[in-house]
């Protein structure tokens, strides 16, 4: 009986941390594609983001990274939004901390500027 309940908690906890997760998703534009990343997963309140972003399939040396998450307005309900500017970790990769203010799915701009060239605009969503 000892050892049952030592394997059901063993599960129990198991299932559980791998619930927990850290998220990752894949956010693509015609000539730039960006890696976005948490070590924890995304929650109300605030996440610390990390982007790897490489621009027609080379890491954007010097780039200004911006990102914008937003909720639309609803019916009873204004609408919410967070920014930041992204702070680079060198090699393409980008750290930023925005905040959602509750559940549900949130859509997320990210604007990349690089040295030359034109402001880029990535378009993705998360869920919470």
């Amino acid at each position: 009986m000892k050892r049952l309940l030592i394997l059901i908690a063993t599960l129990f906890l198991s299932t559980t941390l791998l619930q927990a997760a850290a998220f990752e998703k894949i956010a693509k534009s015609r000539s730039a594609k960006v890696l976005v990343s948490s070590d924890k997963p995304l929650h109300v309140g605030s996440n610390t983001l990390y982007l790897d972003i490489k621009v027609k399939n080379t890491v954007p040396e010097g780039a200004k990274v911006a990102v914008k998450v937003f909720m639309p307005a609803m019916p009873g309900m204004p609408a919410m939004e967070s920014r930041a500017d992204a702070e680079s970790l060198g090699n393409g990769r980008y750290k930023a901390t925005v905040n959602t203010a509750m559940g549900g799915t949130w859509q997320m701009h990210i604007f990349i500027t690089p040295n030359t060239g034109k402001k880029i605009r990535v378009k993705s969503s998360v869920n919470l």
